[in-house]
């Protein structure tokens, strides 16, 4: 396999090119032209190493249906509480910050550095990246962030500070992708997480036809407020 060094304009090689683990190129910089042409065709960032960023299409794919979601009865007891407000698009930066000041078991530092900050608030500043957050007495106790393209949303990253706040704010996605006729939340790689919510991974040739058939729908840019 050849791991390809992108040029300056925003291409990116098949998919089906992709080294073992994904990786599908290096290399290239996150202006919003090349994030939505790598995101149309199934490649996302995942980290910068020096001064090249790493474009990934992992095989196979974790994808979450809306209506697969696995709504527990914890969860359902938590958000009947109404302990929690659920906002969209009202503090897209607190949320993206607190997802990179997070501390993650497993990992060492985060991958989500000021240049992947910069680039995902110019996304939402477009209309194409957005935030759900979670508040406890008006203050950001959990979040999560993404991108809606078509009929598809790929989530990015999420966090919390109270016990439940993602949960909350991972099932306000899921019932808003059902209101919009949502085909399908990409949630990249593999997690036990998720996959208790009924997250499922698919082959990448499947994701690259969903993904296909999703994007067949114009992208309704704008906040979600």
């Amino acid at each position: 396999m050849t791991v390809y060094l992108l040029p300056e304009e925003p291409y990116f090689p098949p998919v089906d090119e992709a080294e073992p683990d994904g990786l599908v190129a290096i290399g290239g910089d996150l202006s919003v032209e090349r994030l939505l042409e790598a995101y149309t065709h199934g490649i996302f960032p995942w980290f910068r190493d020096e001064d090249d960023f790493f474009w990934f299409s992992p095989d196979p794919r974790m994808v979450m249906f809306p209506d697969q979601f696995n709504l527990t009865d914890s969860l359902n007891r938590v958000i009947r509480s109404n302990r929690f407000t659920v906002r969209y698009d009202t503090a897209f930066d607190q949320v993206i910050e607190s997802c990179a000041a997070t501390p993650r078991p497993g990992q060492d530092g985060t991958w989500i550095s000021d240049d992947f900050i910069e680039a995902y608030k110019n996304l939402h500043y477009q209309g194409y990246a957005h935030s759900v957050e979670v508040f406890y007495r008006e203050e950001l106790v959990g979040g999560l962030y993404g991108l809606a393209l078509g009929d598809a949303f790929f989530g990015e990253s999420m966090f919390f500070t109270m016990n439940n706040a993602s949960k909350v704010a991972f099932n306000a996605l899921v019932e808003r992708c059902r209101q919009h006729g949502v085909m399908f939340i990409d949630c990249q790689v593999e997690t036990s997480h998720l996959m208790r919510f009924g997250a499922t991974l698919i082959p990448r040739p499947d994701y690259l036809e969903l993904l296909k058939k999703a994007l067949l729908i114009p992208t309704a840019s704008g906040s979600w407020r």
